[in-house]
């Protein structure tokens, strides 16, 4: 007699909220990629269109921000949802409508990772978007991670006479509202790529990690979504950040130049590292 079929567990699922990049280098897709590599279900709700390869943003096209909430609906209504994540919104009116989305589910997890420019620079999020995060998302939000340039454009106050430090920007993002803050320093001069995680009482931990040579599209997607991964399967912040570095710098270590311009993080680095072991035992193993 055959046994009964047993439903496998349900993977934590984690709800996206981030725009496309045709590429699969950044933006949703890499956060799909990244957090199906580390064992997470995720769901998406799309907030903008970009046109874009490895080199730049050609340009950013909006998705309206009822379509966003319904796709959000959809998803939340039908499944349990263990943790958000927050890349590109796109417009004024999608910060305002996830941020009214996300207040109804105030015991979920809120990853923000605030993209405000591409690798080359390209403009992702105006002062009128930027605005708009710190007052309706940054309250809502369990952890924010910056680069440091993201981290000084969004605290930067007509009162600085120079360019805060990285505390200074941490200490002013946890006063907006953000219960933790990683400041990533992947864009400062150091001979390291030092990492710094903020709370309420100051520093958490600092990590320091070999500053690869190349340059990396989708870095910033690919720690975000890895630490929101971590929090959505129950890890404690500090432990989900030490292990979505870790993880990250794998995915850079074996990133892949597939196009013109920069290295795409291989999120399946693990994959391929097992294939190439099992081709390696197969060659190494005597004729039968």
């Amino acid at each position: 007699m055959s046994s009964p079929h047993t439903i496998p567990p349900t993977p934590p699922l984690v709800l996206v909220f981030a725009a496309s990049d045709p590429t699969s280098g950044a933006g949703i897709q890499a956060d799909l990629l990244t957090l199906g590599s580390l064992g997470c279900h995720p769901l998406t709700a799309l907030t903008a269109l970009t046109v874009q390869d490895t080199v730049g943003v050609h340009s950013l096209h909006p998705v309206s921000p009822e379509l966003v909430e319904q796709q959000a609906r959809a998803a939340l209504e039908d499944m349990p949802v263990a943790a958000f994540k927050i890349g590109v919104l796109g417009s004024v009116e999608n910060v305002l409508m996830v941020a009214e989305i996300v207040s109804d589910y105030p015991e979920i997890p809120l990853i923000l990772d605030p993209v405000l420019a591409s690798g080359r620079g390209d403009d992702l999020s105006g002062e009128d978007i930027i605005a708009a995060m710190r007052e309706m998302l940054l309250p809502q939000t369990t952890l924010i991670t910056p680069n440091a340039p993201e981290a000084r454009r969004l605290v930067e106050s007509d009162e600085d006479d120079e360019e805060p430090s990285i505390d200074t920007c941490a200490t002013r993002l946890i006063e907006m509202g953000a219960q933790y803050v990683l400041i990533t320093g992947t864009h400062e001069n150091t001979p390291q790529v030092v990492n710094t995680l903020y709370g309420p009482e100051g520093v958490i931990r600092r990590d320091r990690w070999e500053r690869l040579p190349g340059s990396y599209h989708g870095s910033g997607c690919t720690l975000a979504s890895a630490i929101t991964g971590a929090i959505a399967q129950g890890a404690r912040i500090e432990d989900a950040v030490r292990d979505g570095q870790d993880y990250t710098w794998q995915t850079l270590k074996a990133g892949f130049r597939a196009g013109m311009g920069q290295f795409i993080p291989d999120r399946f680095f693990w994959a391929r590292s097992e294939d190439e072991e099992t081709a390696n035992d197969e060659k190494a193993a005597p004729d039968a």
